[in-house]
């Protein structure tokens, strides 16, 4: 296995390939192969950007016709075909199918440039400068969303103070947090020292937080907040939208409407780059190019973003989500949770986290790296790294999804 160009000439700011250290040459479905033949089943499916698999027929079929046919790739934000369909698609099927008018904005081909987008947007329209996120958030590592993120090692890299943002503690932690509670004091308590924020953001599940799922009475009782004190309310869609918690947006549970939602990774299909953010009409206060991006709106995005959508419409992705869930919920309290006492597991979907946090060692870097030499590619998260987490492809085949679960317990069981 030669990896000798990366490691001379890369930077060393490459990550998960140090965690996975071989040369990738081609993907299906939900298995990776590597130039020496070895087939690897993934439970990472790109931190979310995969929720399809890798290479769906019909997607590569409908980008490949595209491209032989000369169609435009590159636009800028100008009228185009795909555009166009996707629009209507999204429009009709995704949001008016669920009652929401948002309009949507392309913006740069990165979740972290949704969130830059939706945060300047929020400031614009409060003429507030100071946001509220949740302990234990990621949202992305440029500047802005940097400032939102909690991870302290993500943080260092910025260099500079990360500065406008409150951090408030999450519902799950000492033992069950009144979150809401909290925020309402520093709304009211003239010495609180906290500026009113001009939106809060958060994961409906924070996925590199260490997989906790925010419940649905939280939820409508953060939008009645909100409301009651004219704050604005971002879900970040991110990783944990495009049905990967069993709906499409997972603030559906909730019954909830936010007023700016942010979308990328698995938005775009198949890999390719898109980010959209959402928000109520009254919000759309831009003027022409006030946030551009040379890259919004890619088309072979569009069009396999497109294909993604009919999939999740047509093909009760959302169903078998939840099927496949109960799934992995039932082999990991059956066959990983009697293995050690020390062990416990959360999720919902198809996004688990299998959780080593009470072991007085480092757990899951070996097992990682076990999990990879038996042909399983997850990745981990949370506080200290001390949660693994499951994100196979939404349409990962049973059998397939079962052998990983399998493979995962006997990399445990070499560990232990």
């Amino acid at each position: 296995m030669n990896t000798k160009a990366f490691e001379t000439y890369e930077s060393d700011v490459r990550s998960y390939c140090r965690s996975f250290p071989t040369v990738f040459v081609k993907a299906k479905g939900s298995v990776m192969t590597d130039e020496d033949g070895k087939e690897y089943i993934d439970f990472f499916a790109g931190a979310g950007a995969l929720n399809y698999g890798h290479n769906p027929d019909s997607m590569v079929d409908k980008m490949v016709e595209y491209l032989k046919n000369d169609g435009i790739v590159h636009s800028m934000d100008m009228y185009t075909a795909p555009k166009r369909e996707f629009i209507e698609y999204f429009q009709e099927n995704i949001l008016k199918a669920r009652g929401f008018d948002y309009k949507l904005q392309f913006a740069g081909p990165t979740g972290t440039n949704a969130v830059e987008a939706a945060l300047k947007l929020a400031r614009k329209n409060k003429g507030r400068e100071n946001i509220f996120a949740f302990m234990g958030a990621f949202h992305g590592m440029t500047l802005g969303a940097l400032s939102l993120t909690t991870d302290a090692s993500s943080r260092q890299g910025a260099g500079q103070c990360l500065g406008n943002v409150t951090h408030i503690p999450a519902p799950y932690m000492f033992g069950g947090f009144d979150s809401i509670g909290y925020m309402e004091t520093i709304l009211t308590d003239d010495h609180s020292g906290i500026e009113k924020p001009a939106a809060v953001i958060l994961e409906c599940v924070q996925a590199d937080g260490g997989i906790y799922e925010f419940d649905a009475d939280f939820l409508k009782a953060l939008r009645e907040l909100c409301t009651k004190h004219d704050i604005l309310l971002i879900a970040d869609e991110i990783q944990v939208g495009n049905a990967r918690t069993g709906t499409f947006f997972s603030f559906e549970k909730a019954g909830i409407v936010p007023d700016i939602v942010t979308l990328s990774k698995s938005i775009g299909g198949c890999g390719m780059p898109l980010a959209l953010v959402l928000f109520k009409r009254e919000l759309d206060i831009w003027t022409p190019g006030e946030h551009t991006g040379t890259f919004r709106g890619n088309q072979l995005s569009l069009i396999a973003g497109k294909e993604g959508l009919r999939k999740v419409c047509e093909e009760n992705i959302e169903g078998e989500v939840q099927r496949k869930g109960k799934l992995v919920s039932e082999f990991l309290t059956k066959e990983v949770l009697p293995l050690d006492e020390r062990i416990s597991f959360r999720g919902v979907g198809l996004i688990w986290g299998v959780d080593f946090s009470k072991f007085p060692t480092d757990m899951t870097k070996p097992l990682i790296a076990e999990c990879f030499k038996n042909g399983l590619i997850v990745e981990r998260v949370g506080r200290d790294n001390n949660v693994l987490k499951l994100m196979p492809p939404l349409v990962i085949e049973d059998e397939k999804l079962l052998k990983g679960l399998e493979i995962l317990k006997e990399s445990i069981k070499a560990i232990l």
